[in-house]
């Protein structure tokens, strides 16, 4: 007996108006029922969004995840976050990127092999063994499953911005040093923020030669970081800051901690994704900016 099979066409699907795929959506999740679970991450724009079972950032969607009933997982977000959803999903899940081509240039700034040869250097010159006895590995969420698995394999932990200090302090207990990989910023700042003198967090440059950092600087570093960054988050300037504080005296900056060190110390408050939106619902403005 033949089955009718719906064809759906998307060639040129990114330039057609914004609530024309509306319709296939509402029949696809109606098919498949609670088989479906579709994940929005907070950067979603809305026409995405607004049919996403649930939001939040990358870990506590891959969280739900594991939690719901679907079977078949859809992540409206980017590479590393698909991945991490399927590390925590359940055998019978599956999880679906909509869009392979969807990367976070960060995650990308961190390559397996890099960091590889990063740790080789590090055991060669005495500073930690093979297994991490020396130095404790972190990474940031956001980033590739291959690196999250190597920092599990030496001795380390995957973090959020959330849980970064609690991270970080951890690691220290292990070890007198610490190897922060991909976002330096997250790094740097979570380290001020604990105390740890700039001159003693220094960046490893993979495409240098030991990193560019000599012998004495990398004995004396109690924080390698890598040299990774969040594209989006370098685009808030120091000025950025100090022209809104012109304009609106008083006025509450709350700044990522993905963000630029010398953006960070103009903030009011450095606040991880997480609690952005708790603390706009705790803090209503007197006014809101044109």
């Amino acid at each position: 007996m033949a089955t009718a099979v719906a064809v759906c066409s998307l060639e040129n699907y990114l330039v057609l108006p914004d609530h024309t795929l509306d319709d296939r959506i509402r029949a696809a999740r109606k098919a498949l029922g609670r088989d479906l679970v579709i994940l929005g991450h907070h950067y979603q724009r809305d026409e995405v969004i607004r049919f996403a079972d649930f939001r939040g950032d990358s870990y506590k969607l891959s969280q739900e995840a594991a939690k719901a009933g679907g079977r078949y997982i859809v992540f409206c977000g980017v590479h590393f976050m698909a991945e991490s959803a399927d590390i925590l999903a359940r055998p019978a899940q599956i999880v679906i990127l909509p869009d392979l081509n969807a990367g976070c240039s960060m995650a990308d700034m961190a390559d397996i092999s890099q960091v590889e040869d990063c740790w080789e250097q590090l055991v060669r010159a005495g500073l930690t063994t093979e297994e991490g006895q020396g130095v404790t590995p972190i990474t940031y969420i956001n980033s590739t499953a291959a690196i999250k698995a190597f920092v599990g394999e030496h001795g380390g932990v995957v973090c959020t911005s959330s849980n970064a200090s609690g991270a970080m302090k951890w690691g220290l207990e292990k070890n007198s040093k610490l190897l922060f990989l991909p976002d330096q910023h997250l790094g740097r700042n979570t380290g001020n923020a604990l105390g740890i003198p700039l001159n003693e967090m220094l960046v490893w440059d993979p495409y240098l030669i030991n990193g560019g950092l000599t012998p004495d600087r990398r004995r004396a570093a109690k924080i390698i970081l890598w040299k990774g960054h969040c594209s989006v988050h370098q685009r808030f300037l120091p000025e950025h800051v100090d022209k809104v504080r012109a304009n609106y005296p008083g006025i509450q900056v709350i700044v990522h901690p993905n963000a630029a060190w010398k953006s960070a110390r103009r903030r009011t408050r450095l606040v991880p994704r997480s609690a952005c939106s708790r603390s706009f619902a705790k803090r209503r403005p007197a006014r809101a900016l044109p």
